[in-house]
């Protein structure tokens, strides 16, 4: 196949080694991606052959160059049609790091330090209400220690009913 003909994006794929292969599944999005991949791939080594036909030009390098931008033009509206069957969602921060010269790489990073900082806050409030609820029931049981022990026994007999609940239904759902 001659490198300015389009294969139909809907038949054939672009291959890294500039092949086509037939496609059978157009909605599996992992190999959707690794079609764009390989797309993106051949655009670089087209654009790489493109750059050194420029650098050495010449009268005679007209028709290779002109066949160059071609095949640069095709593979560009292949991604496209690629892309289109690629559904990835990628957050504003992180282009806009990328625009910035930034490595994408700090926005998971901080994507994790503050999920980590909200996590150690979430932690430390419900450490404080366990403590409030030890404290409170520990005064409860100075001035009302029959009313505590009957709570207490409630709140084990409802415990003891609930753990009962969820292992019979996790033995339902398993026959």
């Amino acid at each position: 196949m001659d490198s300015t003909q389009v294969p139909s994006a809907a038949t054939t794929i672009g291959h890294g080694n500039g092949g086509v292969l037939p496609t059978d599944d157009q909605d599996d999005p992992k190999q959707n991606l690794n079609q764009v991949i390989n797309s993106i791939q051949k655009t670089l080594g087209l654009l790489h052959q493109l750059y050194l036909t420029v650098s050495s030009f010449n009268v005679a390098s007209q028709l290779p160059l002109l066949q160059r931008i071609n095949a640069v033009v095709t593979e560009l509206d292949t991604m496209q049609k690629l892309a289109d069957n690629c559904n990835i969602q990628v957050p504003l921060e992180v282009l806009n790091l990328i625009d910035d010269g930034k490595n994408p790489d700090e926005f998971t990073r901080d994507v994790l330090n503050s999920c980590i900082a909200r996590n150690q806050i979430t932690k430390g409030k419900t450490d404080a209400f366990k403590g409030l609820r030890r404290h409170i029931l520990e005064e409860l049981e100075q001035a009302f220690p029959d009313e505590v022990e009957a709570y207490r026994e409630i709140r084990a007999t409802s415990a003891a009913k609930h753990i009962f609940n969820k292992l019979n239904s996790t033995l339902i759902d398993y026959q």
